[in-house]
């Protein structure tokens, strides 16, 4: 067994190493945040440069796989989103026609194997 002066001794040694430890360790550098400024910026121009190579009838504008991480990313952060709690549609009310949501939707759907009949069960389960 370990005598009271001892354990004490040890206990005044550690917080002392401890408190040394605190003062020498140099400040950690935070790693610079990019600014969501910056990315909404960004999006926004690379929109207006697709619609422009829509009317402008090039729809080569973006590569397949360009589009294709373009949309899986947009459609992560806009779930993200929702499940955070952010009361927000993926598109501003009256800015596609029924026909490009219905194709979106649709290849949406193709693409994680899903059918709308498993989509309507979704909303009734969650209330979306």
């Amino acid at each position: 067994m370990s005598s009271p002066k001892r354990v004490a001794r040890h206990a005044v040694k550690a917080a002392a190493n401890a408190a040394s430890r605190q003062r020498t360790a140099p400040p950690q550098p935070k790693p610079p945040a990019k600014s969501a400024d910056h990315a909404s910026t960004e999006a926004k121009r690379l929109a207006a440069s697709i619609e422009r190579g829509i009317a402008d009838g090039r729809l080569d504008v973006l590569t397949s796989d360009a589009l294709q991480t373009l949309i899986a990313a947009a459609c992560r952060l806009y779930a993200a989103r929702r499940e955070a709690g952010e009361d927000l549609t993926p598109v501003a009310k009256n800015s596609l026609t029924a026909t490009d949501v219905m194709v979106a939707a649709s290849g949406l759907l193709q693409a994680a194997n899903l059918a709308v009949f498993e989509l309507g069960m979704w909303q009734g389960w969650t209330g979306r």
